[in-house]
């Protein structure tokens, strides 16, 4: 085998439009991106171009938004949370053509746990997401929705506390 020099990539912070009092931890790889007012990127989170993230909405460590994410106001992104723009529609994954990238929108006070999987979905305001969960359908009903594929478990009252 012969020795040959990799080509390196440094995380950057890039081209962001940044609203007021936002603050990412580094290292983080955040680049061409929208951050609104009061966000906060944790360390080791890669967000891609073209992502849209609301006012107050949090993104803990090691999570991962592709590109064709929008998420919506005073959400929370737990740790290690991975968003999935293509779904192999072809049967192997799309090698760079965006055309068979599928957009992800995320509404308001939408909590996701940690280690969760969004595939390309809509869910609506005030939903929240278990730890690990994978989520594959459209979230049309605001509650609790947990598992593999994430399912509604119940819905959540006014005050924010689980109710049957």
């Amino acid at each position: 085998m012969t020795d040959h020099s990799p080509t390196l990539w440094k995380t950057q912070i890039r081209d962001v439009a940044c609203g007021d009092r936002v603050t990412i931890v580094e290292p983080a790889n955040v680049y061409e991106c929208t951050l609104s007012d009061d966000c906060f990127v944790g360390p080791f989170v890669e967000i891609q171009k073209g992502v849209q993230i609301g006012a107050r909405t949090k993104v803990q460590s090691h999570s991962f938004i592709c590109e064709l994410v929008q998420i919506g106001d005073d959400c929370f992104v737990g740790h290690g949370v991975m968003f999935i723009n293509d779904v192999f529609s072809h049967g192997g994954p799309a090698r760079g053509n965006r055309t068979l990238w599928k957009e992800t929108r995320i509404g308001n006070r939408v909590a996701i746990g940690s280690n969760a999987t969004i595939l390309p979905v809509n869910i609506c305001d005030d939903v929240v997401i278990g730890a690990g969960a994978v989520v594959t359908r459209d979230i049309e009903v605001s509650g609790i929705y947990a598992g593999n594929p994430a399912r509604f478990v119940r819905h959540v009252n006014d005050t924010g506390s689980a109710r049957n």
